[in-house]
């Protein structure tokens, strides 16, 4: 099925490349200015990379603003909670807004990502939620993206299970419409602040 949409992606791409340049020229100020506010904030790097899973289980590195101190995993990996203690006051409102994931236009831009698609994991959790969840990795057909359809119908609280069922979903009905009324819908999500943690 995915063969068959070659122009589907050659559109994407096209897209994925204009759009991501124009954001990132557009944003380019408010990254700025937050990243100053989180350097006022607390001591480390204005910037968070990290690793996580790409298309056919290829692992990049993920770029964000840094939205919890620099101790953060002192104790290991772990999942982002609702109301996680490890997040600076700043960092809570660039997460509820979204604009921590302003950087990874840089990604898009790069190859990494798509500007819609299913939401990278870290390879820690892919393997965990996989050996949880027989399939898990199907979510990797595709480039993961900025935003996707779990994350505009769910946000960052559902559960694995439920993630992988609205990944799936995408994965079997790709097309340029679809992605519009996603990107429409994280127009909506990032006004709000749906689905933060």
């Amino acid at each position: 099925m995915i063969e068959k949409k070659n122009y589907y992606f050659v559109f994407k791409r096209v897209f994925d490349i204009l759009f991501s340049i124009f954001g990132l020229v557009i944003t380019a100020p408010v990254i700025l200015m937050f990243g100053i506010f989180i350097k006022l904030e607390t001591p480390g790097p204005v910037f968070f990379i990290q690793e996580r899973v790409g298309l056919n289980g290829k692992n990049f590195n993920v770029l964000k603003l840094r939205s919890m101190g620099i101790d953060a995993e002192k104790n290991g990996a772990q999942w982002a909670e609702k109301n996680d203690p490890r997040v600076t006051k700043i960092g809570a409102f660039i997460r509820k807004t979204r604009i921590d994931e302003l950087p990874q236009f840089i990604n898009v831009i790069k190859g990494d990502m798509s500007l819609v698609g299913p939401r990278p994991e870290r390879p820690i959790f892919t393997e965990q939620f996989n050996r949880e969840i027989p399939g898990f990795i199907d979510r990797l057909a595709v480039k993961p993206g900025l935003t996707g359809w779990a994350q505009v119908n769910g946000g960052y609280e559902i559960s694995p299970k439920d993630k992988l069922e609205y990944d799936r979903y995408y994965i079997k009905n790709l097309s340029i419409t679809m992605d519009i009324i996603i990107i429409l819908k994280t127009v909506k999500v990032c006004v709000t602040g749906n689905g933060a943690r």
